[in-house]
């Protein structure tokens, strides 16, 4: 294929999309991204920024930890090749903690530290007040964890900087919504986040919206200054997690519920989020409540993503759930492999689309 008259097709202006196209290019395609809002439109504009495959690790989800670990392994040389192109994406190594707040959510974690050391993975168990040191201004929390290697990136900075280098290496943007794939020609990689499933047949219902709320706030004259690790807790059984951003803000976020495409805020979700994330770090009532949102993640049926071709020249790049930013790196790199006619890395191999073929088969 001739890389300098065909036209690859990014439908999708998030994380995914703006890492594919800015991949792609950078290898000498012509490509197309196809998006209403890019940048600022999708979830990846309201995420934590959490790169954490190993403390978000769940027994049964080991395909998922797999790519996640093998995507983080990337991060580093993605964020340096990306702050070379002209804008730094904002990588950061506090690490991660992890917390529970009563005797329930210390199980939960025991679960979870045990699952881990029994793939090799190190964890270091924490008492609570071994975790208040290592983040002053905890409230009174049963136990922690903490996992080395994790990372986080400033979810915004990163998405001006793919934009950036995107255009640099001259992608072109449609801001439209692509209704369908009979618009386009040549290879497509569709990665629309929730509304990939009404692109293709095979993903209609393999895709769907999870809503999520997130605040954004911000330390006032006199409070403590945010946990210098991203802290994730669990607060009698609900998941909550707090990041820390270099300017200062502290971003909240985790509720996760069906609703459809609704992108409202509720005052339920953020009543929530507040009174959770008080438990565990009191001070943040006395903080500036600077943003509130919505957005919808892109579920799959099993947690894993969904990377690989769906039909002839079209490939899928979606279902990343919360794994959109950890994942961008290795998703990316797929891309790339497909357009060359190469096959991608083995940990792509088990989030293909075609386990939705055998399964509806079985």
């Amino acid at each position: 294929m001739n890389t300098s008259t065909t036209t690859v097709t990014v439908v999708g202006g998030g994380v995914i999309g703006l890492s594919a196209a800015w991949r792609a290019a950078a290898q000498g395609w012509r490509v197309t991204v196809v998006d209403p809002d890019p940048v600022r439109g999708g979830a990846s504009w309201l995420a934590g920024g959490m790169l954490a495959p190993v403390t978000e690790a769940w027994p049964g989800e080991e395909a998922v930890l797999s790519l996640g670990e093998a995507s983080l392994r990337r991060w580093p040389s993605f964020a340096r090749e990306l702050a070379a192109e002209g804008t730094d994406p904002g990588l950061a190594e506090h690490g991660t903690i992890v917390v529970g707040f009563d005797s329930a959510d210390a199980g939960h974690l025991d679960i979870l530290a045990g699952y881990l050391r029994s793939l090799g993975r190190d964890v270091e168990t924490l008492t609570g007040r071994a975790a208040k040191r290592l983040a002053p201004g905890l409230g009174a929390v049963r136990s922690g964890l903490r996992v080395p290697g994790d990372l986080a990136v400033d979810n915004r900075k990163l998405l001006t900087a793919l934009s950036e280098a995107a255009t640099k290496r001259g992608v072109e943007f449609r801001r439209e919504r692509l209704k369908s794939l009979s618009e386009v020609s040549g290879p497509v990689i569709l990665a629309a986040g929730a509304w990939t499933g009404q692109l293709h047949p095979l993903l209609e219902h393999a895709v769907r919206p999870l809503k999520g709320e997130i605040l954004r706030l911000r330390p006032r004259r006199g409070c403590l200054p945010p946990p210098p690790y991203t802290v994730r807790a669990m607060v009698e059984g609900r998941p909550i997690y707090l990041v820390p951003r270099e300017d200062g803000e502290l971003v909240l976020g985790a509720t996760q519920y069906e609703a459809g495409f609704d992108q409202a805020v509720t005052a339920r979700g953020v009543r929530e989020l507040l009174e959770n994330a008080e438990r565990i770090l009191p001070g943040i009532t006395e903080y500036e409540l600077v943003e509130v949102a919505a957005g919808l993640r892109a579920a799959s049926r099993d947690a894993l993503p969904y990377i690989g071709e769906v039909s002839e020249g079209v490939y899928a790049a979606t279902g990343h759930h919360r794994n959109g930013l950890l994942m961008a790196p290795a998703t990316a790199d797929a891309v790339v492999a497909w357009l060359a006619g190469e096959a991608p890395s083995p940990e792509v191999a088990a989030a293909t689309p075609a386990r939705l073929v055998e399964k509806e088969r079985v």
